[in-house]
């Protein structure tokens, strides 16, 4: 099986202490990622035109996309793909240039598109679509394509965002403990 982990233009990812990278995935190029993540089957986490950071303890879940904005003509900057601490990406997200802030839940099949800031405990419904350059406000439930603010997010909502983190990393140390060599 060849190695989940590939350099790209000299640049190879580093990765923090007990990371479990699925022999599926790809994580390519100037991806720094904190300690205690997991990347999941079929997940290609790919910086080839500019950096992406992964916080402590993210959980970036099956068949999910991650990639940046490269800087050009019509973007002079380009935008990084940035995500905080105990962040949960559900199943075939796409996250592209974006800022993701700390204890964020991102539904199963949700985009976030360029330029777009998801401030810290935010819930993300699945299926939704964050457009270019919005801004989701900290506290909130959204859903919808476009996303759309719902509701103020409650006190056992707030709590889950670090049970699900504690729960991924659980997971993922007993799949590190399978060594899928």
């Amino acid at each position: 099986m060849s190695n989940p982990i590939r350099r790209y233009l000299n640049t190879t990812p580093i990765l923090g202490k007990a990371v479990f990278v699925d022999p599926t995935a790809v994580v390519l190029g100037d991806v720094v990622m904190g300690d205690d993540c997991s990347v999941w089957p079929l997940t290609v986490i790919r910086a080839d035109m500019h950096r992406i950071r992964i916080g402590e303890r993210c959980s970036i879940q099956d068949g999910s996309v991650l990639h940046i904005t490269h800087a050009g003509p019509y973007n002079p900057d380009g935008f990084p793909l940035i995500i905080g601490d105990d962040v949960t990406v559900g199943h075939k997200a796409m996250l592209h240039g974006c800022t993701i802030g700390n204890e964020v839940l991102i539904g199963m099949d949700t985009m976030v598109m360029d330029g777009a800031v998801v401030e810290s405990q935010v819930v993300l419904g699945a299926g939704s679509l964050v457009p270019p350059g919005k801004v989701l406000e900290s506290g909130y439930l959204y859903v919808g394509r476009p996303a759309k603010r719902t509701r103020p997010l409650n006190d056992k909502e707030f709590s889950y965002f670090k049970y699900t983190a504690a729960n991924y990393v659980k997971l993922k140390n007993l799949h590190i403990e399978e060594n899928y060599e």
